[in-house]
């Protein structure tokens, strides 16, 4: 019978990539996540049977010990940015990833990939910085050959960068960023999910890899690059960080009024985030040590941010029919 792996948060943005890559490695997969009947999507990675969405809440021992029975690896892709409620960094990133370590060892589990971030610090001014950095270190506690991921910003049809920031650019002549000097190396989603696989089958030494892509650049000219590729024309406001701070103030009040039915879209934390850049330290294991290139924004931006060019998927259509001769 072939092998098992375990991936929580496998529906996920990363977890999806990790589990199709898995299904074609001949491994059958089981996805624990919170909304088994929204994952039905990850069943075709496999055939009949091969990948498998469960029921699994990650704050609940029960739940993560029935989610690793009979298991041969782990992985862990569970996070989030919600500061507050009951899903928040301490339950998520630190008491969760301490579950499923904790957990995995006594089933007899000796090897774990966990997904962190770059940034992770238990000395950090953010929150989110140091949930990572305790969760890294109550996985090592447990799982001490496991091996760490810390990924940059990541990219990919399915993101949360640079497709909110597209939807932002279709709004009007003003695209406001926090943090316009601030550094970041953005890495491709599925070069994420093969470091992940390589930790999975055994083929990357346990320890902490910093994954970043090829290209190093500030979050404005992120965001200029971006304009190019969807054809628009606006103005990169970078906002000061008092006024961030402000605005992350009101906008947090405005939530906790509405009992979070609409969310803020700048949190006082992620400002705090927005002052430290995002990029892989000099002396830190990465793709060069997993035998990975690292694939660039210019490969794959363009697959999916025409959604927010002016003419949409007739853009390239409408710039070649000004060339034609009358």
């Amino acid at each position: 019978m072939s092998k098992l792996v375990t991936i929580f948060g496998g529906s996920g943005f990363v977890g999806r990539y990790i589990a199709r890559r898995m299904a074609k490695e001949g491994w059958r997969v089981r996805v624990a996540c919170r909304r088994p009947e929204l994952a039905g999507f990850v069943r075709p990675y496999g055939v009949v049977g091969q990948v498998e969405p469960i029921l699994c809440n990650i704050r609940d021992d029960a739940s993560v010990r029935a989610a690793l029975h009979s298991a041969d690896v782990v992985v862990n892709c569970v996070g989030t940015f919600d500061a507050k409620g009951k899903n928040n960094f301490s339950a998520v990133q630190v008491e969760g990833a301490e579950r499923i370590a904790r957990l995995s060892r006594a089933e007899g589990i000796d090897r774990m990939v966990h997904l962190s971030a770059i940034g992770a610090d238990a000395e950090g001014d953010s929150a989110y910085a140091r949930s990572k950095a305790d969760g890294e270190a109550a996985v090592l506690e447990h799982q001490p050959q496991a091996v760490i991921l810390r990924p940059s910003v990541i990219f990919g049809p399915e993101d949360d960068f640079f497709n909110r920031f597209g939807k932002m650019a279709r709004m009007g002549p003003v695209l406001p960023v926090v943090g316009g000097d601030t550094k970041f190396q953005p890495v491709y989603v599925d070069d994420v999910a093969q470091a992940a696989v390589k930790g999975v089958l055994g083929q990357a030494a346990p320890g902490i890899y910093e994954l970043g892509g090829p290209e190093v650049a500030s979050f404005s000219d992120l965001m200029q690059q971006m304009l190019v590729m969807i054809r628009r024309r606006r103005l990169v406001l970078n906002l000061p960080f008092w006024a961030a701070k402000l605005i992350a103030g009101v906008s947090g009040f405005g939530s906790a009024m509405t009992g979070g039915l609409v969310k803020a879209p700048l949190t006082s934390d992620q400002v705090k985030q927005l002052k430290t850049d995002n990029v892989v330290a000099k002396d830190a294991k990465g793709f060069a040590d997993l035998g990975i290139s690292p694939t660039s924004m210019e490969a794959v931006l363009p697959e999916y941010l025409w959604a927010y060019r002016p003419s949409g998927q007739y853009a390239a259509i409408k710039e070649s029919a000004r060339n034609l001769k009358a």
